[in-house]
């Protein structure tokens, strides 16, 4: 898949989002990379054979205050490469991006792993 083609699956994920969500994003860019270089694999603590779909760095929400501005924009990155590996057609790779990009949306608004996972479990 060209990467062109993989950007119109992250920003139609994007325009998928709830409104809700979508109108509370501000001050954040969505990228698109091959893959996470070994520095961040390594801050993550991730090991060969997992991988990294996507990352969040950033201030999420719930740790802004009166005195956040004049910062550069949160960052989203979407690794094309790992979603590629993974799935098997570009059906499944649509799904993988959708929640990918949900996942780290997520993040921004202030969610952990945990309870993302809890929620997507139906738990919450």
């Amino acid at each position: 898949m060209t990467r062109r083609q993989f950007e119109a699956l992250v920003e139609k994920a994007l325009r998928r989002l709830p409104r809700g969500f979508k109108d509370k994003l501000a001050n954040i860019a969505v990228v698109v990379e091959d893959w996470a270089d070994d520095d961040t694999l390594e801050e993550m603590g991730i090991e060969p054979p997992d991988t990294l779909y996507g990352l969040y760095r950033g201030v999420d929400l719930t740790r802004r205050d009166s005195g956040y501005g004049n910062v550069l924009p949160d960052t989203v990155t979407i690794y094309q490469g790992p979603i590629e590996e993974d799935c098997a057609d570009e059906e499944e790779m649509a799904e993988l991006v959708r929640e990918t990009v949900v996942h780290e949306i997520g993040h921004y608004f202030g969610l952990d792993d945990e309870t993302m996972h809890r929620i997507e479990d139906g738990e919450d």
